[in-house]
């Protein structure tokens, strides 16, 4: 689907506006109940992010609990395989925990402590955010309740294992699809009924404002990373950077720091599922249509009377309708171009990856892994790209085996 606006000059510390709102997308739509909470949130924010004292402990936390920085690996044999551009990948799947969701909870997790809330809520669907969640909760002392859909708890039993490991009350949804719809569904309803003792941890660049804007700032430190390290490596910037998009949270840390820089080319790949036809896939820019869905106003996948439209992908972190209001915006700006990779495709590159460079990629992960071999093979020799590896593969080896026909 083409982009609606040509290209115009990005001030990206402009967005979003006060009302939370990324042009027409964004903005707050939620119960009154919650308007107090928000307002409150976004004003603790705001506070906190120009409080040296607080952006400092952060560092800290990012440093030794996390392990920040992560490296800019340089896929020689990916990059021989493909024959074209060199492929670096951003090892995201090094944090602790396995993904870049630690990045978000940390900040998060200091920020409900700032704020004085005792219990911490948060959905999951991959479970990474969840596993993120209830590690910050076990490190600051935090009460921690996980909402998560009964289908994404049976493929990501590992996680539920984890989660409840550090603590974490895991609570199964069986309403709808079972999937991460509905535990957000859940999560609200409980922040409703206990908003002033608990903090919601919004795992993605989703929901009402100041969420979008917040989850991306406490992601913005992956691309502040490899805009230093492709330097470092390269002496320029890179010449494209691919990164999977369910909500949108690594992609948006990913890319924000090139955003202005019109010579990167900036690529989401979402989850074409089984293809392109309703209730197949989960790629919101075909055949979604811009709708409101729990709390921001973003393109969603809906039919003509509004009603969600069913979801599927392989992938439990990226089977979701709507996608983050930022990523909508600079869509249509044609700052940020989108593509899809299907399910099969991503089963070939997990394994391929696995073998060829002993880093087996988190099947989200692989959604840019798909896209990015195939731009690598059409670019020339001289030319750079980068790959957020979002998270490691760890948690879903048990699904893959499972749909390889494998017994453990």
């Amino acid at each position: 689907m083409a982009a609606s606006q040509a290209p115009d000059t990005i001030d990206r510390f402009s967005l979003p506006d006060s009302g939370g709102h990324f042009g027409p997308y964004g903005g707050v739509f939620v119960p009154e109940t919650l308007m107090t909470a928000l307002q409150d949130l976004g004003a603790a924010y705001d506070v906190a992010r120009k409080d040296p004292a607080f952006l400092t402990e952060l560092r800290h936390h990012l440093k030794e609990f996390a392990g920040r920085p992560t490296e800019l690996y340089f896929a020689e044999r990916l990059t021989a395989h493909c024959g074209g551009a060199k492929i670096y990948l951003k090892r995201e799947d090094l944090l602790h925990t396995g993904a870049h969701k630690i990045n978000n909870a940390l900040g998060q997790a200091l920020l409900a402590r700032r704020m004085g809330k005792k219990r911490v809520i948060a959905e999951t669907g991959a479970g990474q955010h969840g596993v993120a969640t209830a590690a910050v909760c076990a490190k600051f002392g935090l009460e921690c309740v996980v909402y998560m859909g009964a289908v994404d708890m049976e493929r990501q039993a590992l996680n539920v294992f984890r989660m409840r490991l550090m603590g974490a009350e895991v609570r199964g949804v069986e309403a709808g699809q079972k999937t991460l719809k509905e535990a957000i569904n859940e999560a609200m309803r409980d922040w409703v009924t206990n908003v002033r003792g608990t903090h919601y941890i919004l795992g993605s660049a989703l929901g009402s404002h100041p969420y979008p804007m917040m989850v991306r700032d406490f992601h913005r430190v992956i691309g502040q990373e490899v805009r230093a390290q492709i330097m470092e490596r390269e002496g320029r910037l890179p010449d494209e950077m691919i990164a999977c998009v369910g909500g949108g949270s690594n992609a948006i840390g990913f890319f924000f720091e090139f955003l202005e820089d019109r010579a990167v080319r900036l690529v989401g790949v979402e989850a074409g599922g089984r293809g392109i036809t309703r209730g197949d896939h989960a790629a919101r820019f075909e055949g979604g249509k811009l709708g409101v869905l729990q709390g921001c106003k973003t393109y969603i996948l809906q039919n003509d009377d509004g009603q969600i439209e069913l979801t599927h992908s392989v992938s439990a972190g990226l089977d979701y309708a709507a996608i983050g209001p930022e990523h909508a915006f600079y869509r249509d700006r044609q700052r940020i171009d989108f593509a899809y990779a299907c399910d099969d495709e991503v089963m070939e590159t997990f394994k391929l990856c696995s073998r060829l460079e002993g880093i087996i990629p988190a099947l989200e992960s692989t959604h840019a892994l798909v896209h990015g071999l195939k731009r690598a093979k059409q670019m020339r020799k001289d030319e750079i790209l980068v790959i957020n590896l979002s998270g490691r593969g760890d948690k879903d080896v048990n699904q893959v085996a499972k749909i390889l026909g494998v017994t453990l």
